[in-house]
């Protein structure tokens, strides 16, 4: 059985293609047209999806859509009626799109996948999933769990913000959910429009910056935002939120609350935002926390899936793993709206189609390379075309050369394989650095990615070592868990560093690992197995050889509002238009003084 899953047309649109209960290919449309977040058709994603597995559309038994539409449409009408009259001027910028194309998704997607010269698409094979089952799907199903107890968490999805439910083998069921407008992702998201940060893109913002802060208006958040049960559940105080009515996040009670008007994106960032910063992560955990224990009351589950944009908390999840009831934690690594392509096909796969899961004792992502890769003649077209200054090398000198270059901490664009699925690099579309150059955090940030100073980078280290490092010993190859910086591995700080306050904290040498140290020494950590990227693997132990050091920098292959790179062509224009030094692309290799 062949299955096509789509997202489109809110945001992360994506396409996903799912053969026999195996997960062939997956990508955002985003990085084939360039736009970030790109919420259109995915067609290139599902050209590219339908190519790598050899069929056209006449081939595919079923085409699945993420959500239901009309269910949203649904809870639109609902939510404008119950707030009127003032929700009045959202309702009038927004309706008159969905009554011209939303609602009349079916015809949308058929008329765009027939557009794609693969096939005919045929109306009777498109079945529509509910948003937050095919969130549960794209973690359950892939996960190496034969059962396990299932965490959705997001802004919305139709009407559910949450929900909780329990897979055993090919099934799937959600017991219980919260509806909006009560949200846990519409109140982190509340928080990044109010500290100036674009929402559905700056939540990795408040996260990276509330280590800088204390908790100091949790309480308020508690007392005034949001009411939890004991039981994780929680209603949010609508009077000092704008989303149901407006055009903003947030309203003038929340602004008196907080002591003044939301940040503007050019304004500095003072301690009391990264106080806020820190407040909402905080109350975001321990809900979290709260939910999971409920969840295993309930379930009595060993196991747990998350998915849903909540899912890319990573520091929730380290607490989630430390401190929470369930003994094995798997993650989505595409947990967002593109991940939910893939759930809607492997729900399908399994329920509609009957497949049965097949288990070989790891997840089914498949290291979560699922895009597109070139070969050598493909990549050597392109930076000829370019007129770029290239060498072909064997693997030995390739290795060698590249592991000298990151130990005399020149940055390097590494570029293999498969693309990854997710907004996470992972080893393949990748900007590589030395994790123990104490002033690599700042020149990444502001020469090769050009965003803003606070922001940490991860470790990418050997599974192998993993535990000489950092105070955790467990599978993370998708960097979707904090964990601390073994104490051993830490510098003890001077009286004048202990007493840096904000973001003069970021000068500070914490650690061995400095680069990759955030300032409450901790690591988001991604390890890095042989049997899933051996030439990422193979680096790595080559830069153990020249330095002692088994953990990398690992960012993303992109610079600030732009997608990750996916075609040799994106990676040279990226490598050309920073302060990078190397690229490599497969066993071709470029020195930015060449060219």
């Amino acid at each position: 059985m062949i299955v096509l899953g789509l997202s489109a047309f809110y945001h992360d649109s994506a396409a996903a293609l799912v053969r026999d209960g195996a997960i062939v290919a997956a990508a955002q449309q985003e990085r084939f047209s360039r736009r970030k977040h790109d919420s259109g058709f995915p067609a290139e994603a599902a050209a590219y999806c339908l190519d790598e597995a050899g069929v056209t559309l006449d081939d595919v038994d079923y085409i699945g859509f993420y959500d239901k539409p009309l269910l949203t449409f649904n809870r639109l009408l609902e939510t404008y009626l119950a707030f009127a009259p003032a929700g009045l001027p959202s309702f009038v910028k927004s309706i008159p799109m969905w009554v011209k194309e939303k609602v009349f998704q079916k015809s949308l997607l058929v008329k765009g996948l027939n557009g794609l010269g693969r096939g005919t698409a045929d109306e009777k094979k498109l079945l529509f999933g509910f948003h937050h089952h095919s969130h549960a799907a794209s973690a359950f199903y892939p996960s190496p769990f034969d059962d396990a107890a299932v965490l959705v968490m997001d802004a919305v999805g139709e009407w559910a913000t949450t929900s909780l439910g329990l897979g055993r083998g090919k099934d799937l069921t959600l017991l219980k959910e919260i509806r909006f407008p009560h949200s846990l992702g519409m109140l982190y998201s509340a928080f990044t429009y109010y500290l100036g940060f674009k929402v559905n893109d700056g939540e990795y913002k408040v996260m990276g910056l509330a280590p800088y802060g204390e908790p100091r208006y949790a309480q308020a958040i508690y007392d005034n935002l949001i009411d939890v049960k004991a039981d994780g559940s929680f209603r949010l105080n609508m009077d000092f939120f704008d989303y149901c009515t407006g055009l903003t996040m947030t309203n003038g009670r929340f602004d008196r609350l907080f002591g003044g008007a939301p940040r503007k994106p050019a304004e500095p960032l003072t301690q009391r935002h990264m106080d806020l910063a820190r407040s909402v992560q905080a109350v975001t955990e321990d809900i979290v926390l709260s939910l999971c224990r409920a969840l295993h009351a309930e379930t009595g589950q060993r196991n747990l899936c998350l998915a849903g944009g909540v899912a890319l908390n990573c520091v929730a999840n380290g607490r989630i793993l430390r401190q929470g009831p369930f003994e094995n934690l798997w993650i989505q690594p595409a947990a967002g709206d593109a991940g939910a392509a893939l759930g809607v096909a492997l729900a399908i796969t399994h329920t509609v189609g009957g497949s049965e899961r097949v288990f070989d004792g790891r997840d089914g992502m498949n290291g979560a390379y699922l895009g597109p890769a070139f070969d050598a003649a493909g990549i050597g077209a392109d930076l000829d075309r370019l007129g770029a200054v290239r060498r072909d090398l064997d693997d030995d000198a390739l290795f060698e050369t590249v592991a000298r270059a990151l130990a005399d901490q020149k940055v390097v664009g590494w570029f293999q394989g498969r693309m990854e699925f997710g907004p996470r690099a992972l080893g393949n579309r990748s900007i590589l650095a030395d994790a123990g150059a104490p002033a690599m955090q700042r020149l990444l940030n502001l020469k090769i990615k050009y965003r803003e100073g606070f922001r940490p980078f991860a470790p990418a280290v050997l599974r192998e070592d993993m535990a000489e490092y950092f105070a955790m010993d467990l599978d993370t190859p998708y960097m979707l868990l904090v964990a601390p910086v073994r104490e051993d591995r830490l510098r003890d700080l001077s009286e004048d560093d202990g007493r840096r306050q904000g973001l003069e904290k970021l000068d500070v040498v914490r650690s061995d690992i400095p680069a990759v140290t955030h300032v409450d020494c901790s690591a988001r950590i991604q390890t890095v197995h042989a049997d899933t990227n051996a030439r990422f693997h193979r680096l790595l132990k080559a830069f153990k050889r020249h330095t002692g050091r088994a953990v990398l920098v690992n960012t993303s292959f992109n610079v600030r509002d732009e997608p990750i790179v996916c075609t040799p062509g994106d990676a040279y224009g990226c490598f050309m238009a920073t302060e990078m030094d190397v690229l490599v692309l497969g066993n071709t290799i470029l020195f930015k003084g060449e060219q």
